[in-house]
């Protein structure tokens, strides 16, 4: 992406300049306010955890977003206050020392989910540097781990993942709830990338990229057009899916222990012609499903000890 352009007064030519000379946080900043001008008005700012960071957060809270993203488990301390023989201690303390001290072996069961979580409500400084005025900030550390484990073994010490909310009202479940409308980002991208032919162009110019990008998200838009004036499904429905992304897995989780019931009481009248097989049709069904619940949220044991390292 090294061809300069003919007019650098070009909208294509300030966004290359801005490439260049700003980060990435900055560049995401500029986006979201210009998204939020034209009209596009949103509650949360969603995240992995490539931009759980102190900068994006502090763009959340000047755009008056609340924030909720996931955390990496690098050396960001925040300050945790308790109590001990009646004396209050702080202590500063990063997300691995957090889970020694206070999450483990005190996990929680989210009710109707499989998912066991911790949270820890924190201060964290979002001064960008050690000598810069301290600003310190409440947020809600979420702590969570899912099992997936094929013959059921157990959450290994890495199995775990935090998301931080900026508000600390929210509760487990509806912090998740929340996250888990990336999860339509990410099917997005693998779609674009497998069908609609995101940056495929056979171009290193920085205009044809930005081409690539737009061009896929009017593919996009065409299709879900098509689909939707074909009676398949209308824009509330599209909506209404994409907002309920994790009440739908609740509720799919609940379905399930009634299905499971009626699966189970069908094959226990086989059970003398099945034998030993029986209970092994059951677990394999079981751990299947599991396994469905679990990825929907990236939760699964592969993706946390990727991030772990």
């Amino acid at each position: 992406m090294h061809e300069k352009f003919k007019d650098g007064r070009s909208i294509a030519g300030k966004r290359y300049l801005q490439a260049l000379q700003l980060t990435k946080p900055k560049m995401a900043k500029g986006m979201m306010a210009r998204a939020i001008r034209g009209g596009i008005n949103a509650d949360f700012l969603l995240a992995d955890a490539w931009f759980g960071t102190k900068p994006m957060l502090r763009s959340a809270e000047e755009l008056s977003l609340t924030a909720i993203v996931r955390m990496k488990k690098s050396k960001l301390k925040y300050r945790i206050t308790s109590h001990k023989n009646g004396n209050e201690v702080i202590q500063d303390l990063d997300l691995k020392a957090l889970y020694k001290q206070a999450v483990r072996k005190k996990w929680q069961k989210i009710p109707g989910q499989p998912y066991q979580c911790k949270i820890l409500d924190v201060k964290l400084n979002l001064a960008s540097l050690p000598k810069k005025r301290e600003q310190w900030r409440n947020v809600r550390l979420l702590f969570v781990r899912g099992n997936a484990e094929v013959e059921k073994q157990e959450t290994g010490k890495h199995d775990w993942a935090v998301f931080l909310s900026t508000d600390i009202n929210l509760d487990a479940a509806k912090v998740l709830e929340i996250y888990a409308l990336r999860w339509a980002v990410e099917v997005y991208f693998k779609e674009a990338k497998q069908h609609l032919g995101f940056l495929k162009e056979q171009s290193n110019h920085y205009a044809a990229y930005i081409a690539s990008i737009h061009l896929v998200a009017i593919r996009f838009c065409m299709l879900i057009s098509a689909k939707q004036n074909s009676g398949a499904s209308g824009f509330a429905e599209a909506r209404s899916s994409l907002s309920h992304n994790l009440r739908d897995i609740n509720y799919a989780a609940r379905l399930w222990q009634v299905f499971k019931a009626i699966i189970t009481g069908a094959l226990n009248e086989l059970k003398e012609l099945l034998g030993d097989a029986l209970t092994l049709v059951l677990e394999t069904i079981e751990q299947h499903i599991n396994c469905f619940f679990i990825q929907a949220l990236q939760l699964d044991p592969k993706t946390l000890r990727l991030e772990a390292q």
